[in-house]
């Protein structure tokens, strides 16, 4: 039986379990690329588990997995800006798996930390992995379950279409038409949509793919009812984000969601939000987020060849990828630190993170790197 959070390195499972006095605990797993995981007690069909994440420095681009280089303070970043959204979230009634952060082992409310934490309590719930029959995955286990369990589907929302969103991708391949999003012809970079779009893609693959919403209503084994209140859910989600990047003077340009069903099939958020990981913010257009490495490394023969590998295989096209993405330059990458420290002190309204400028004296810098123009 896997779990949620999904314990992948690289895609492959990792199991360390040690049973004391009836109680598991997973030490020292690296949960996909940003996150560890130690669980202290294990779902079960009827019950929900229950562990911890440990926010590391690690980052992630274009679902490689692990890069070479840490971020410093990256990892309370996230950390602290989720937990925020998170407490947000539940004055708004909108259920979640979190349950608090930690400060020296004891649990506490955000507005009870000294200072910056890692660390963060939260629900588990299993993880029902889809076969790989051939070349595709087989979902069918999902229409005999009844609750406590991750929905294997991640929810976009975009509210404009910056520069870099794979939305342009599949304009320009036709797997996306403009009348999709609302649109009466093909859109421009940076382009405001009307309404916020709701997009929805696979979880638990080895490389996403996009779907119809009637294709993940099938595949999850989700009822008409069920998919309303996922829309509606990420709406409102949206609004909560959205409302607070304004308030610090950033826009909110697009986002993604998780979810899973309690042991009574009721729905909940999962993993993180609201942070620069699982969000794209732009200050006067520039990003805010991790958007910025990914501008790098678009630049460098290793992404080229992540396209190429994708294109042949999309479930082992990382065996295809011969060489390794180089390390972030070093004043680059002190830079990005800079901004996700200042990220949690400006949105949360607390300084987390002493002596850290604000983003607007960050950003110029990065942009002169980024785009080798002064932006003065």
């Amino acid at each position: 039986m896997s779990i949620y959070p999904i314990l992948f390195v690289q895609h492959k499972v990792v199991k360390e379990i040690i049973s004391s006095q009836g109680v598991y605990l997973i030490k020292g797993i690296k949960m996909g690329s940003v996150k560890d995981l130690t669980v202290q007690e294990m779902p079960v069909e009827n019950k929900s588990g229950q562990g911890r994440f440990l926010f590391s420095d690690r980052y992630s681009v274009f679902d490689w997995g692990e890069m070479p280089d840490l971020i410093k303070n990256k990892g309370a970043s996230l950390c602290l800006t989720s937990a925020y959204f998170f407490d947000k979230l539940a004055k708004r009634g909108i259920k979640s798996h979190y349950l608090g952060v930690l400060e020296n082992g004891i649990l506490k409310r955000l507005d009870e930390l000294k200072g910056p934490t890692t660390n963060m309590e939260i629900k588990l719930l299993r993880v029902i992995k889809p076969e790989i029959k051939g070349t595709s995955y087989d979902y069918s286990a999902y229409r005999k379950e009844r609750g406590n369990f991750l929905i294997p589907l991640e929810v976009i929302y975009r509210n404009s279409l910056p520069e870099g969103s794979s939305v342009f991708k599949r304009l320009k391949e036709g797997d996306l038409k403009p009348e999709e999003l609302g649109l009466k012809k093909m859109p421009t970079p940076g382009q405001v949509l009307e309404k916020p779009w709701l997009d929805v893609s696979t979880k638990l693959e080895a490389n996403d793919r996009y779907l119809s919403w009637e294709e993940a209503k099938e595949l999850a084994g989700l009822t008409s009812t069920e998919v309303d209140q996922i829309k509606h859910t990420t709406l409102l989600i949206n609004e909560v984000i959205t409302k607070e990047a304004s308030r610090a003077g950033f826009t909110h340009e697009d986002g993604k969601a998780e979810f899973g069903f309690d042991v009574n099939r009721s729905l909940m958020v999962v993993d993180t939000i609201g942070t620069l990981d699982e969000c794209r913010f732009t200050l006067t257009g520039f990003p805010v987020s991790k958007e910025i490495t990914r501008l790098f490394y678009r630049n460098m023969s290793w992404y080229r060849e992540i396209e190429e590998a994708k294109k042949k295989d999309r479930l082992a096209w990382r065996d295809k990828v011969v060489s390794r993405p180089p390390q972030l330059p070093p004043k680059l990458k002190d830079l990005i630190s800079l901004l996700y420290s200042s990220w949690a002190n400006e949105i949360t309204q607390r300084i987390w993170f002493k002596d850290t400028p604000p983003l607007r004296e960050i950003l110029p810098e990065i942009k002169q790197i980024i785009t080798g123009v002064n932006p003065e």
